[in-house]
Parts: C-alpha cells; sequence; structure tokens
C-alpha cells in the first residue's frame, strides 16, 4: 500500500524493481510468445498440408460465421439502442438494462438451451408435429452453421447495443438542426450527420462481438461446426500433432488480434467535440400504443435473448434441484467457487503491481509491456491454453529427467490453469485499476504527510478507501468470467478436476441437456450480479466503463 501512497504523491520516486516488474508483464504474455515463436520452425510441408485439408474449411466456416454474427449483432445492437435513446415510454430504462441479460448467458449454454428447444427432437417440434400430424423435422436443424450465427448473435449482440447507446446519447441536435436548414431529409441526414457519429461505436462493437466469436468453442462444437478451436483440439489430442495444432493456433491468434487492432482503432478515432452549446436529441414521446408496441417488439428480443433459455433451464433443472444437495455437485461448484475466486484475486493483485509500477516518466519499452500484458483477452483460450501446456510439459519432462520431481506437476496442475486465467483476462483488471487510479491526485498525499501520516498509514487511511471500489469491480469482473470459461478450463483443468462449466459441456456432449441444466444454470445465476453491476456503471459512468476493451 505503501506504492500506491507513492505513486499517487510523488510518482517520480517510486522505485519498483524493474527485473522484477518486467518479469510480472511477461507472465501473461507468454503463452502468445510461445505460439509465435514457434513459427519459423513449422515446415513448409505442413502449411501445405493444412491448405490442402482443414485450412480452408476454418476459414471458411470463420469468414460465414463473421459476416453472420456481425450482421446479426449489428442489427440487433443498433435497433435495441434506437429503442431506448430516441424513443420515450414508460418503463425506458428497465427495458434498457434487461438487453443487457443476455450478457450473463455464455454462449455454449445458450447452444444447449435452444437445442432442447428448436431441434428435431426438441419438445417445440415434438409438440407441433403431434398437433398437425407432419412427420420429419417442421425446419432446419439449429446444429448447424445458420444455427451457430443465431445463438451468437443473440449472445453478444450487447456489445453493440451497449457502444451504440452511447453514441445516439451524444448531444448533436444543433447539428441535425442545422442540416435540416441546408436541406438534408431522412437517409441524407442520416448517412451525413448521424452515420460519421454512430460509425467508429458500431464497427467497435461488432469487432468485440467477433473475438468472442472466434474464441468459441463450446457452441460451436455442440452444434459441429468444425473451426479454428474445435480444430486445434482434434489436432492436438486426437491426432496428437503439436506442430499442427501450434500452426492453427497461430493463425487463429492472428485473427483475434488483428480485430482487437481494428477495434482499438476504431476506438481510437471515436473523437468528437460537440461545442458549449450542444443539446442531445430529445427522445420522441409515444402513445400508449406505440409504448406498448415497443414493450412487444422489446421484450421479444429479451425474450429470444435470456428468457427462453432461462425457461428452458429451469424446466430442466427444477426435477433435479436435489442433486444440488449431492456430495459431487457440492465438490463441482466448489471447484468452482475457489478456482474463480483464486484467479480473480491473481488478477486483481498483478494488475494492481503493473499498474503502480508503470508510471508517466517510465520509457515506451515499459508502457508497451504493460499493453501487451493485456493482450490476452483478444486470443481465445483454447490458443493460450495450448501456449502454455508446451513449454509447461517441457519443464516437468526436464524435472523428471534429472530426478526433481515425478509426475505432471506444472502442466497437470492447477498452476497452469491459474495462468490461463491470469493471462486471459488480465486486461480486466489493468482497466479497473486504471480507473480507480485515476481518481488518486498527488494533493492527497502531500496533505495526509502535512498532517502527520507516514506513507503506510497514508495508503490505508487515504487511498486504499478510494480503490476499494474499483478493486471489488475487478474481483467480480474476473470472478465471473472465470467461472464462464470453458476451452482453457478443459484442456487444462488436472485428473478427476471438473467445474460448472466443464460438466455442462460432457454432458451436452453425452446428448444428457436435461442434465446439464443445473450446471449451466448456476452458472448464469452467479453471473446475473456482474450483468447488474454493469448495468450500474453504465448508467452512472457511460459505457466506458461497461467492457474492459472499452
Amino acid at each position: 500500500m505503501a506504492l500506491i501512497s507513492a505513486l499517487a504523491a510523488r510518482p517520480r520516486t517510486l522505485r519498483l524493481p524493474r527485473a522484477g516488474w518486467v518479469l510480472a508483464a511477461l507472465l501473461p504474455a507468454l503463452p502468445i510468445l510461445v505460439i509465435f515463436t514457434a513459427l519459423p520452425g513449422t515446415s513448409i510441408e505442413l502449411w501445405l498440408e493444412l491448405g490442402q485439408t482443414v485450412l480452408p474449411e476454418y476459414l471458411r466456416n470463420s469468414l460465414l460465421l463473421g459476416l453472420g454474427v456481425g450482421t446479426g449483432t449489428l442489427t440487433l445492437g443498433l435497433f435495441c439502442a434506437w429503442l431506448v435513446t430516441r424513443l420515450d415510454f414508460p418503463g425506458r430504462g428497465l427495458l434498457a438494462g434487461l438487453f443487457l441479460l443476455p450478457l450473463a448467458l455464455p454462449a455454449y449454454i445458450l447452444a444447449y438451451t435452444y437445442t432442447g428447444l428448436l431441434a428435431p427432437e426438441g419438445w417445440l417440434q415434438t409438440g407441433l408435429r403431434e398437433l398437425v400430424g407432419a412427420r420429419g423435422a417442421l425446419w432446419p436443424d439449429i446444429r448447424s452453421l445458420p444455427g451457430a450465427i443465431l445463438i451468437f448473435s443473440l449472445g453478444f449482440y450487447p456489445y453493440v447495443y451497449l457502444l451504440a447507446r452511447e453514441a445516439l446519447r451524444a448531444p448533436i441536435q444543433g447539428y441535425e438542426e442545422a442540416a435540416r436548414i441546408m436541406g438534408y431529409r431522412g437517409w441524407r441526414l442520416f448517412w451525413t450527420v448521424r452515420l460519421p457519429l454512430l460509425r467508429p461505436a458500431l464497427f467497435a462493437g461488432v469487432m468485440l462481438a467477433l473475438m468472442e466469436t472466434m474464441a468459441d468453442y463450446g457452441a460451436v462444437y455442440h452444434f459441429g461446426v468444425p473451426t479454428f478451436t474445435t480444430g486445434i483440439l482434434r489436432t492436438w489430442h486426437g491426432l496428437g500433432d503439436v506442430q499442427g495444432a501450434m500452426a492453427l493456433a497461430a493463425v487463429l491468434a492472428a485473427l483475434t488480434m488483428t480485430l482487437f487492432a481494428l477495434e482499438l482503432r476504431a476506438r481510437g478515432r471515436a473523437r468528437f467535440d460537440f461545442g458549449r452549446d450542444a443539446r442531445p436529441i430529445l427522445p420522441l414521446r409515444l402513445t400508449r400504443r406505440q409504448a406498448i408496441a415497443t414493450w412487444l417488439v422489446g421484450g421479444l428480443i429479451v425474450t429470444l435473448g435470456f428468457g427462453a433459455p432461462m425457461l428452458q433451464l429451469g424446466l430442466w433443472a427444477l426435477p433435479r434441484i436435489e442433486q444440488v444437495l449431492a456430495p459431487d455437485f457440492q465438490r463441482l461448484l466448489l471447484h468452482s467457487l475457489l478456482l474463480a475466486l483464486g484467479a480473480a484475486g491473481l488478477i486483481t493483485a498483478l494488475a494492481l503491481l503493473l499498474a503502480l509500477g508503470v508510471r508517466p516518466s517510465s520509457t515506451p519499452v515499459h508502457h508497451g509491456l504493460y499493453r501487451f500484458a493485456g493482450l490476452g483477452y483478444a486470443v481465445p483460450g483454447m490458443v493460450i491454453a495450448l501456449g502454455l501446456m508446451i513449454p509447461l510439459g517441457q519443464f516437468d519432462r526436464w524435472l523428471s529427467a534429472h530426478g526433481v520431481i515425478t509426475g505432471l506437476l506444472f502442466s497437470g496442475g492447477l498452476l497452469a490453469l491459474l495462468w490461463a486465467y491470469l493471462s486471459r483476462f488480465l486486461a480486466l483488471g489493468q482497466q479497473g485499476v486504471e480507473s480507480g487510479l485515476a481518481m488518486l491526485r498527488p494533493s492527497l498525499g502531500e496533505s495526509a504527510r502535512m498532517l502527520g501520516l507516514d506513507p503506510w498509514r497514508t495508503s490505508f487511511r487515504v487511498y486504499l478507501p478510494l480503490l476499494r471500489g474499483s478493486l471489488a469491480t475487478v474481483l467480480i469482473l474476473a470472478f465471473v468470467e472465470t467461472l464462464k470459461e470453458l476451452p482453457a478450463t478443459l484442456v487444462l483443468r488436472p485428473f478427476n478436476f471438473n467445474t460448472l462449466a466443464v460438466r455442462a459441456h460432457e454432458l451436452a456432449s453425452d446428448e444428457r441437456l436435461a442434465d446439464a441444466a443445473l450446471p449451466a444454470l448456476c452458472i448464469v445465476l452467479l453471473s446475473l450480479p456482474t450483468v447488474i453491476l454493469l448495468a450500474r456503471m453504465n448508467r452512472h459512468a457511460g459505457t466506458r466503463a461497461a467492457h474492459p476493451l472499452t
């Protein structure tokens, strides 16, 4: 805590061990470095083989997924943002918060529930066939590429919605009035005045949704859509081809990091000067019938993205509710909670250490390392798992060959899993700690010293209370993201060590969707407080506080 005091009061006097800080910054980035440093050793023959076999299919599916999810999230997100910003009706604030609820549902849980709802053997098609006397499926199977696009669009549209809502709240009333005086109407007004304001926010939101789509494993695996994440695990574990898996992981990491760079560029260009006399656009007051129609349309989107899946999970889980008291389920829940709490604590602590070590007077190298440490958020969990398992496994074999240990101490224990979480979600901690440290003014430290407080007492009495809210926010966000994470947990977990996410995936893979409902429902219920927190942050501080990359 004395470091916090020194940073806030006299940033130039803070002296952290540079070597230790650099090592701490490089640890989260190690998986990414491993993946890309292994590329020079990849043979041309391997790339030719991948290009003739699986690589075209993975690229084609990724492109189609990207086009479909980008269109779907853009349409839903912009429409929902327009409803709650440009229209005035009773309950508008409530509907604005409800649009965020799909963030509590991981995409793989959405996939499980919609399989139970819409698959040919699902209760909806079965009931309709009995009602009309039809034979065969009434509509195409949801377990397909179009079904995956639907699931990702329903699950990830809040990313576009959050950013589009902020852009639509911009005070451009005066600009629109001036454009109308000059004769601009309808689409011409939209393309000239509104779209330039919305375009960076919409592009950034779509890029975030595409990053999450590229990183998914559970939903595409359940729907049988071959993608890079499923291909990496199949090549690595199924075929035993580590070099092939590394090559696929490098391609996937390059794709997601490109999306990340495009998102940052779009966000960086979102700079507008609205002037002193800028006024927000007044929303249109709706009549009672119009308000009811608006609620029906908005409620339908919320129902499809959250209500119907939750209803399906509840119907499946209710007959099995007594399993919550079973020792196996309690052990499963305890593993998940302890693992998520431990990862959240590590993420918060390292984010605080790194933020304290980089200062305005630091060199560009240190600033670059600080940003590079959080780049794991743009890399899928499957890639991070592979980037960790290879060096840790080699280190275990080296220790075993020299008689130091026997077994898989590092690659087969919780250390690798916690390391993967740290690499994947450190950006959450960096964003939260930076927000808290920005509130610390140098005058606070000077005043405390004038009152006779030493650095330790200043830290505990002055700075720690100011950082408490930011650190608590980081803990909550990191806890829930860790709880929902599937690919890295599936690959790196120790033997006979399951979590809620892994257990739900295993049961769904065996087509035991009803049995998978209870662990899936626990994940959703534990994730809901984060959605409420994000809604409050967005309402009080704007959208930039609502996502680690915004």
